[in-house]
């Protein structure tokens, strides 16, 4: 096992959504140099992405020359339960020059969060979750006759193989299941854990499932798409902390399966940002890689708790990069701005 990361701080960009809030000036980032890396495969992705604002990374995104693209949630802002308006919100993003460029050349693929989802920090409770997977599934090009298109959900898998090796994305819908969460009334955050063993994230079904395609899963690397943090859990917003009882669950799973190169991929944050622990049974430390947002980012950042932290919070607007060495059983992670700057990269060696 190898590691290596260098790591650029980003301190603050433009604010246009939600979860942002302090009182530091902003600074700009500065480029950094990219590892000299040889990749059998590239695997491009991002969240929090606004339809009305501008759309400037898409064609960077394209340059890397991605075999997949994953939607990582919040692909559109509607906070809707009127699916004329969701469809109308998607048409438009599908209508973004930079976008359809992409879909026409590099497959698609991905999950939503709760502005796409439509409500606000939604879970369970929202009544139009129906009906509004049914205009996700046509945003995402998901086929009448497939499976989704009857199950409660957007969670699926995708197996892309190559002549050295082959990844398994596991794709998991945090929203449609997602128990109440607990309002903080004691200090600024905006939500508590829930006391251990109460709630859920995913819904029994959802982990039934989870738990079999990963325990069968033979592939090279698996990564697994969550659109909220599953690592960071003490900022006090949206994430798996919420629920301790479903993290330990989770790592208790990634462990026990000993399935090769597992990878966390999330959004919703608006900050870009590595997180990594060791977990007992693996021989190698699981990596949650946070990338958001793609048309705004937190604005004046000032610093969040995150034990698992890597190197330092990129707050300006970015996409993520996972390219993948088959060989060398190597993974460099990078996070890109405009002009594909490299903003920050963790090498990963499993």
């Amino acid at each position: 096992m190898t590691l290596r990361f260098t790591f650029l701080f980003g301190l603050v960009a433009f604010l246009l959504g939600c979860k942002g809030h302090s009182d530091l000036r902003p600074t700009a980032p500065t480029p950094i140099n990219a590892i000299a890396f040889n990749s059998d495969f590239n695997l491009a992705f991002g969240s929090c992405n606004k339809q009305d604002e501008p759309n400037h990374l898409w064609d960077d995104i394209i340059d890397t020359r991605p075999d997949v693209w994953v939607w990582g949630g919040d692909n559109i802002y509607a906070d809707t339960d009127n699916m004329k308006r969701l469809r109308k919100m998607y048409d438009k993003q599908k209508q973004v020059e930079g976008y359809a460029q992409l879909v026409a050349s590099t497959p698609v693929i991905g999950t939503w969060d709760d502005h796409d989802y439509g409500r606000n920090d939604g879970g369970t409770e929202f009544a139009a979750k129906k009906e509004s997977q049914r205009e996700f599934l046509d945003f995402m090009g998901v086929p009448e006759d497939s499976p989704r298109r009857q199950q409660e959900g957007v969670y699926a898998t995708h197996l892309f193989s190559t002549p050295k090796g082959r990844i398994k994305v596991i794709v998991l819908d945090t929203r449609y299941f997602r128990t109440a969460l607990t309002p903080d009334t004691e200090t600024e955050k905006r939500n508590r854990p829930n006391t251990y063993g109460e709630g859920t994230v995913l819904g029994e079904a959802q982990w039934n499932w989870f738990e079999k395609e990963l325990n069968g899963s033979d592939a090279d690397f698996n990564l697994i798409v969550s659109s909220i943090q599953v690592l960071s859990g003490e900022h006090g917003f949206e994430t798996w902390g919420n629920f301790p009882h479903e993290v330990d669950r989770f790592k208790a799973l990634v462990a026990g399966s000993k399935a090769k190169g597992v990878i966390v991929l999330s959004g919703d944050r608006h900050i870009s940002e590595f997180s990594r622990t060791k977990i007992e049974g693996m021989d190698y430390p699981l990596v949650d890689f946070t990338s958001s947002g793609l048309t705004h980012s937190y604005d004046k950042y000032s610093g969040e708790p995150n034990r698992y932290r890597v190197g330092k919070v990129v707050s300006t607007k970015s996409f993520g990069l996972l390219q993948f060495n088959f060989t060398e059983r190597k993974v460099l992670m990078q996070i890109l701005g405009d002009g594909r700057k490299v903003l920050g990269q963790l090498e990963q060696g499993y």
